[in-house]
């Protein structure tokens, strides 16, 4: 869990929304900063000696926008 601390510590320091659950972290943000803020994830947990990372990625973009974020999703199922 040491490793998970660290990397989550890091996505809390960029600033974005985010929301960790048991078996996922969502993050909230622009297409770019998310990509940077992915791979830092991955350096560091390597740097704290994992010795591998896997990260499955879900994007959701529509140019209009109106993609529902975190709290829209989950605010009724939160107890």
């Amino acid at each position: 869990m040491r490793i998970v601390d660290e990397v989550i510590a890091y996505i809390a320091s960029t600033g974005l929304h985010y929301q960790v659950g048991a078996f996922e972290t969502s993050i909230e943000g622009d297409f770019d900063t998310l990509m940077e803020t992915i791979k830092q994830c991955q350096l560091i947990a390597i740097k704290a000696g994992a010795p591998g990372v896997s990260s499955y990625i879900k994007i959701a973009y529509r140019p209009e926008g109106g993609v529902l974020g975190i709290e829209e999703k989950t605010k009724k199922h939160q107890h």
